[in-house]
């Protein structure tokens, strides 16, 4: 078993933190917040004062933040902890960043003859809990092979995507699909359920037909279709809205770096951004349904 650094305990890192105690490892946590870090002593993990003492003699140092911002500032900022990290550990950043964040920290991490990877996640918070996530790595490929000893811990499904960076690439352009087609199959039950269908029936006829898709299968944004999915919970739960919206404009940003031609990505963020700003940045992405919902009066 190894002896791992958790950073950012938050509602992604702090499950997936736990699997690795539970799965035999030795786990050093750090969060900001006490709450976050309360939870994971009780199962298990060492307490740390900060980022630093966490990654001191740590084997594997994991790191789950909200931007590129933070991981850049956490890995090389003036408070950085890469002079603190052994030159022999391996640096996993699960955060979804902007590929050029990631490269930027792999580069100045090998500048210091440490080894890193990115390895976004995706899964959501079930997945994070149950020990289920895809993660979508990019960096040397012996390097990804060394990660399966705790990555395979935390989930059932791992990809190796290419160099640094591509970890990023490759998970923003799955959840631009992914919000296209929550968008989708939002207006198209809705429009269903405005012309006098059940959107349960209606589910069900497009899971057997052409319109399949993982949202239908899995995540049916109608309320009270399918059974613990947020949708069926006030939309609490799963994966913000302001979440979807960051990542969209990653893949916005990317987009335009490439000169690539993203119109239905575009209107999703479009559409995601107008949600967010109407109050519902804290409700699971599935929830884009209530904007096609008709307005009494």
């Amino acid at each position: 078993m190894a002896k791992v650094a958790f950073i950012g305990l938050g509602n992604m890192g702090g499950p997936m933190a736990i699997n690795l105690v539970k799965a035999g490892h030795s786990v050093a946590a750090f969060d900001l917040s006490a709450a976050a870090l309360a939870q994971v002593k009780a199962e298990g993990a060492t307490v740390a004062a900060s980022a630093a003492e966490a990654v001191k003699g740590a084997e594997f140092v994991i790191s789950m933040l909200p931007a590129g911002k933070h991981v850049l500032g956490l890995y090389l900022g003036e408070q950085g902890i890469a002079a603190h990290i052994s030159k022999d550990a391996l640096v996993i950043d699960c955060s979804t960043i902007d590929a050029d964040s990631a490269r930027k920290v792999g580069a100045g991490l090998s500048a210091q003859g440490i080894a890193f990877i990115d390895a976004p996640v995706s899964g959501g918070v079930g997945g994070a809990k149950a020990g289920t996530l895809t993660f979508i790595v990019g960096g040397d490929e012996a390097h990804f092979e060394r990660a399966k000893t705790v990555l395979g811990n935390m989930g059932k499904n791992l990809f190796y995507a290419g160099s640094v960076g591509a970890g990023q690439v490759a998970k923003i352009c799955n959840n631009m699909l992914l919000s296209i087609l929550m968008v989708g199959t939002s207006e198209a039950l809705q429009m269903g359920v405005d012309n006098g269908l059940d959107p349960k029936v209606l589910s069900d006829i497009m899971l057997k037909s052409s319109g399949r898709n993982w949202t239908l299968e899995l995540y049916n944004p109608c309320p009270d279709v399918m059974e613990n999915v947020p949708s069926s919970n006030g939309y609490q739960g799963g994966f913000m809205v302001d979440l979807m919206a960051k990542d969209l404009g990653l893949a916005m940003e990317a987009a335009l770096q490439s000169q690539s031609s993203t119109p239905m990505g575009a209107l999703a963020r479009s559409l995601y951004v107008t949600h967010q700003r109407a109050g519902n940045g804290k409700l699971d992405f599935s929830s884009i349904f209530k904007l096609f919902e008709k307005k009494a009066g």
